[in-house]
């Protein structure tokens, strides 16, 4: 994403920028809170839901781990994208090997494809769970009609229907009034973890961190907030006008923290009410969010699974243009292309001919036999792979002044992305151990 060559009029400064003190904050809230909400997709439903049905209350514990993780790299990948005015990869391949740069993305759109798959599969089963009917043909009418979206509604535009979709995933803070919760466990659970030495526990951590920290996310904000730079004429790079620099490091950090808790505060509700439901009906093997959904029903009621349903469509429609469009926008500037859903197609046909073959691949996977859930277990190893070096890129990145000029990022944002590296090092360390024999 190349930076603007023409310089704003200063009363264009002066008179609008969505940075600004006077913005509403419901406005203020954009980039970290759709992609917070976009991290809560069908695949991670499926995650959550089997971590609650499985061990009960003892991974809730989970999502207080992952906020400060969170909030720390996803702040950071969106400073880059605010103070130079480029994507991620335009920065990267600044300071890095282009063929570091490229292999990364590669790998990140391969784990995209595969996630897409399992997300579009997953909203026209729970359509067909609701209403009845073909299922691939929900799957595919959901695909295109986002994809449509996508290529032929600017960005500006398109972006407040994102904003909306967020509020779906309330269908699973909803659901919790719906059963019978004893709170005090739960939240004793929450704060004392109940840790269990056994490689299937730890591969559950794993599985949860990975889908919580995943790199599409990364690239998504980044790009989000570069995509807000151009469309907003009050607005420039930070490094060119270091005077909005303030106010857009509190809108950001505003903005990131709501998003990573509402994330995580879903993920919270998911993993309790399998837990609460589920696994203490003895139902605790559940493969997909439409599993989950389907065994809430006789146990919980039909109120329940229809929420738990409805939010696995909402969150589905939320999470294929994010997951679709972090894949182009990451492709496509590795390989120093025009990018932006705020151009024309034909002013940016490498990305959207990305984004279009992103979708199509994606609801393609939901016409083979592969099984779904080793496709999963498969891009949760390539994202476990991708994510660590990509991540301690971006932090690199956010505290280099060459890149960043004299707007590096705080200190706390420093040291909570190295944190969230270690944090899915370790994962990654453990993932393979279990699974090559290590861990018994």
């Amino acid at each position: 994403m190349p930076d603007r060559k023409t310089p704003r009029p200063a009363a264009e400064i002066e008179h609008a920028s969505k940075d600004r003190k006077s913005t509403s904050w419901l406005k203020r809230l954009s980039a970290g809170l759709i992609t917070g909400a976009a991290d809560d997709d069908p695949s991670g439903i499926a995650t959550y839901s089997q971590a609650g049905a499985r061990f009960g209350y003892g991974t809730l514990w989970s999502v207080l781990l992952s906020i400060p993780l969170m909030v720390a790299i996803q702040a950071a990948s969106a400073m880059i994208g605010r103070t130079t005015g480029r994507g991620l990869a335009r920065n990267m391949s600044q300071r890095f090997p282009l063929w570091l740069v490229r292999t990364l993305a590669i790998w990140v759109a391969i784990a995209n494809v595969i996630n897409l798959g399992a997300d579009i599969a997953a909203m026209g089963a729970a359509v067909q769970l609701l209403a009845g009917g073909p299922r691939l043909l929900y799957s595919t009418v959901a695909a295109l009609l986002s994809l449509a979206l996508q290529v032929y509604v600017p960005f500006s535009r398109y972006s407040p229907y994102l904003k909306v979709l967020t509020f779906s995933l309330f269908a699973y803070v909803g659901t919790l009034f719906v059963v019978q919760v004893p709170w005090k466990e739960a939240l004793a659970a929450l704060v004392i973890p109940q840790i269990q030495l056994k490689a299937e526990y730890a591969v559950t951590i794993v599985a949860i961190l990975g889908t919580t920290i995943s790199p599409y996310l990364f690239y998504w904000q980044a790009a989000q907030e570069v995509e807000e730079l151009r469309h907003d004429p009050g607005r420039e790079p930070l490094k060119r006008k270091p005077a909005q620099a303030p106010e857009a490091r509190r809108r950001i950090r505003v903005d990131t923290v709501v998003g990573m808790v509402y994330s995580n505060t879903v993920a919270f509700c998911i993993m309790l009410t399998a837990a609460v439901v589920l696994h203490a009906h003895g139902k605790t093997e559940i493969q997909t969010s439409v599993d989950a959904a389907a065994a809430l029903r006789p146990v919980a009621g039909a109120l329940a699974f229809a929420l738990f349903a409805a939010g696995i469509v909402g969150t589905g429609l939320l999470a294929i243009p994010v997951l679709a469009g972090a894949t182009a926008y990451f492709l496509a500037d590795a390989w120093e292309c025009p990018c932006g859903l705020e151009k024309k197609p034909g002013e940016a046909k490498v990305f959207y001919g990305l984004l279009v073959a992103a979708v199509v691949l994606g609801t393609a996977l939901t016409l083979t036999p592969i099984d779904p859930m080793k496709a999963l277990f498969w891009s949760a190893v390539i994202n476990g792979v991708a994510a660590v070096p990509l991540m301690a890129v971006i932090v690199l990145l956010a505290g280099d002044r060459r890149v960043m000029g004299a707007q590096v990022v705080a200190p706390w944002v420093r040291w909570g992305g190295w944190a969230a590296t270690v944090a899915m090092g370790v994962a990654d360390v453990v993932m393979f151990l279990t699974f090559f024999g290590g861990v018994g």
